[in-house]
């Protein structure tokens, strides 16, 4: 992994998971989370860009060689949530399927921190989030479409272009650290189809295993059915600095399933012809 966090309580994970973990396909809620349709198409996945500096930053592989190799791939229509899922949308998740010890702790959450409700959810591990997306009747986007919802039809290097600019999106400060933002507080970052902070906030879970993509000449020891992919780049930074290849819209991450990090979070997508609770 070649981001720095800090890993959320493990007691607190381990009670959370065995929480999560009594939800049925019966329970449903009736938020109204905005979706976009991000149209059928072409578009293109990955680069052939060559690494010169991650020996400079002391990573455990080279920058950009997971993803190589370039390519155009068709993918079908999907919905894709336009923003981040908040705290505000997963207590509600939370608190139905575990009720008092749920609100006890959500209470405490919302008491603690201002416009707590609006703040990208986070510390969350995949299988939480993919609880999540199939208790609204949704799920995890896969890798593919949320590169495709991040780059748009032209292969852009950031979602809202090709040139870096640390003013739209929450990218942290270094060691002075910001913290994650409301959804949609970076507007002007949003990308081709009108997808928020799909760069900095919190990065997030996609469905996939970590693998190399088909014709890749690198093979990282990570690859298999051991981590998930981890996208968009967190709000964190690394030490006391901030790298933008690591919120490029081709930039993949990963990290184990079961883990939860105060930098990851998600958002849920469903097919064209799939119902939704929302």
């Amino acid at each position: 992994m070649t981001i720095v966090r800090l890993l959320f309580c493990p007691f607190f994970i381990l009670v959370f998971s065995l929480l999560l973990g009594a939800c049925s396909e019966k329970d449903s809620h009736q938020y109204k989370s905005e979706m976009i349709l991000v149209s059928a198409g072409e578009f293109i996945m990955g680069s052939n860009k060559v690494d010169k500096e991650a020996k400079d930053y002391g990573f455990i592989q080279p920058l950009y060689v997971d993803e190589h190799p370039q390519r155009k791939i068709f993918q079908d229509a999907f919905w894709i949530d336009k923003y981040e899922v908040t705290n505000g949308e997963f207590a509600l998740f939370f608190e139905a399927t575990e009720g008092n010890i749920a609100k006890a702790i959500v209470g405490k959450q919302k008491r603690e921190i201002p416009g707590w409700s609006r703040l990208s959810v986070n510390q969350v591990s995949w299988f939480q989030a993919q609880k999540y997306c199939v208790w609204v009747g949704k799920r995890l986007p896969s890798e593919t479409e949320w590169e495709k919802a991040a780059r748009g039809p032209n292969g852009l290097e950031y979602p809202w272009g090709n040139e870096w600019d640390p003013k739209k999106l929450n990218q942290g400060l270094g060691d002075s650290e910001t913290g994650v933002a409301p959804v949609g507080a970076y507007a002007s970052g949003q990308s081709f189809y009108g997808v928020h902070d799909l760069a900095g906030n919190v990065a997030e879970w996609v469905a996939d295993w970590y693998h190399m993509y088909p014709g890749a000449a690198y093979k990282s020891q990570f690859s298999g059915q051991t981590h998930k992919v981890v996208r968009g780049g967190g709000w964190g930074g690394i030490g006391h600095y901030v790298i933008p290849a690591l919120f490029r819209t081709s930039h993949r991450d990963y990290e184990k399933p079961g883990r939860a990090f105060n930098d990851i979070g998600f958002r849920c997508a469903r097919n064209t012809d799939q119902r939704s609770t929302d």
